[in-house]
């Protein structure tokens, strides 16, 4: 069973879902990919982990990094929980790029080429935006692209992490 509660973010409202195992999706309402992974049966219901959930939020709009972590149960491809795993790697208030994380996978994998374009698709069904920080990828040349809460909310949560809000 999946839980849900809506958390009012500076930025917006934010609808939650878990499930018994941990947080299963994040999203900004009205976001691209809106609740795609949520249960067609769910209930409104505060949950341990749902409690935790806004706490961690909490922490970060107050503008500092939450120092645990949020029990996470994701569902994606093989691919796409390599991305994630990459994305939960960037450290707080620093960017990466598409390419660049095409290119550890590509070693990881024992590769030549994994495409940036397919890494960009990965970052976009990230369902638990935020906590999996996929506003923390960048263009090749910084530019910020492709976010599925809108530009001006990624350019909001850098500039959160890096002070400046």
């Amino acid at each position: 069973m999946q839980y849900t509660d809506k958390y009012r973010s500076p930025l917006g409202s934010i609808l939650l879902a878990a499930d018994e195992v941990g947080l299963t999706g994040l999203w900004f309402i009205g976001q691209k990919y809106f609740a795609h992974n949520l249960a067609p049966h769910y209930m409104e219901k505060e949950t341990p982990v749902l409690a935790q959930t806004r706490q961690w939020l909490d922490i970060y709009f107050s503008g500092r990094k939450p120092e645990f972590q949020v029990p996470l149960h994701l569902t994606g491809t093989e691919f796409q929980y390599k991305v994630w795993k990459f994305l939960s790697d960037i450290p707080y208030g620093q960017t990466t790029t598409y390419g660049a994380i095409a290119r550890q996978i590509a070693m990881l994998d024992g590769l030549e080429r994994v495409s940036a374009q397919a890494v960009g698709g990965a970052v976009g069904r990230n369902p638990v935006s935020i906590i999996v920080p996929c506003h923390r990828v960048v263009g090749s040349n910084g530019s910020l692209t492709g976010y599925a809460g809108g530009l001006e909310k990624k350019a909001a949560l850098l500039k959160l992490e890096r002070g400046r809000i």
